[in-house]
């Protein structure tokens, strides 16, 4: 980055804009505040792409991988009807309608909203050995996030066996996309609430759906 060039707009920072659009003395503290967090969270971002983390790149590259297009919980889906019996299929069904529902959101309401770059990862001199490619989506929120979250709330509320685990699965999936570099921090953590909410929301709607015999 040269010394004329401007740090990217965060979305702290693109609400903001649009806040202080309004020119009104009211709106001052609320424009400072979104102000701050974006630089909360480009310095979060930046302290993690920064430390040294060779045990762990491989591992977490390999994990945002597998959750491309949701694979990694498409497979899990799978496993949970087959081993699951009834209470499994409906979880894994309900898991994947949850995906679908997440997706559209995401992909169609929310990133059309704040067209977010993603983060620079020359800039911020990422370790080559954590590099997944760079999608060409805008950066919020975050899909994966959203999807994992969504996922784990179907599978936690119908296996409260598998509620913890998953959840911890989902939180690494989206701490991945930031530890890759395609995310800043408040891109995952926006997209987990939404898929945990759209996730729950879907989950409404199937208890009022009738169960078979």
């Amino acid at each position: 980055m040269t010394p004329t060039d401007k740090p990217p707009e965060t979305v702290g920072d693109a609400l903001a804009r649009q806040v202080e659009a309004r020119r009104s003395p009211t709106y001052r503290w609320v424009v400072e505040a979104l102000r701050e967090l974006g630089a909360v969270d480009r310095a979060v971002y930046q302290a993690v792409a920064r430390t040294p983390t060779a045990a762990l790149d491989g591992p977490v590259r390999r994990l945002s991988d597998a959750a491309d297009n949701s694979r990694l919980w498409l497979g899990i889906a799978a496993v949970i009807a087959l081993l699951g019996g009834r209470r499994g299929r409906r979880a894994a069904l309900e898991g994947v309608v949850s995906i679908g529902v997440t997706s559209a959101t995401v992909n169609l309401a929310m990133k059309p909203i704040l067209e977010r770059r993603r983060p620079d990862r020359v800039d911020a001199d990422l370790s080559r050995a954590r590099l997944v490619p760079m999608p060409a989506s805008t950066s919020f929120p975050s899909g994966h996030a959203a999807s994992a979250f969504a996922f784990a709330y179907a599978v936690g509320r119908h296996l409260p066996g598998l509620a913890v685990p998953i959840r911890l699965l989902a939180a690494v999936v989206a701490y991945s996309r930031v530890h890759t570099g395609v995310h800043y921090p408040g891109d995952v953590v926006i997209g987990s609430i939404a898929g945990a909410g759209t996730g729950a929301m879907v989950a409404a709607v199937c208890d009022r759906l009738p169960t078979a015999p």
